[in-house]
């Protein structure tokens, strides 16, 4: 596995480097997660949700607007 570096600036933003960047498939305007586990971080590439296929099933999920679940 080879280790890639980058540094911090001093407003704490960082540059992915290209070959992560290549790798994962990160383009502009993409959103990144990071997962931290004691002194160590994953950072991954969040999939983008598909906005039409999002809207077609909102009316199927009418259960969860209705406040029930907030009482118990």
């Amino acid at each position: 596995m080879e280790v890639i570096t980058s540094k911090i600036t001093s407003k704490g933003q960082v540059t992915v480097p290209k070959s992560v960047r290549d790798s994962l498939g990160i383009k502009e305007g993409d959103f990144l997660a990071y997962e931290v586990h004691e002194n160590n971080a994953v950072i991954r590439k969040v999939p983008k949700i598909d906005v039409e296929w999002a809207k077609s099933i909102e009316s199927t999920l009418t259960e969860w607007a209705d406040g029930l679940d907030d009482e118990l």
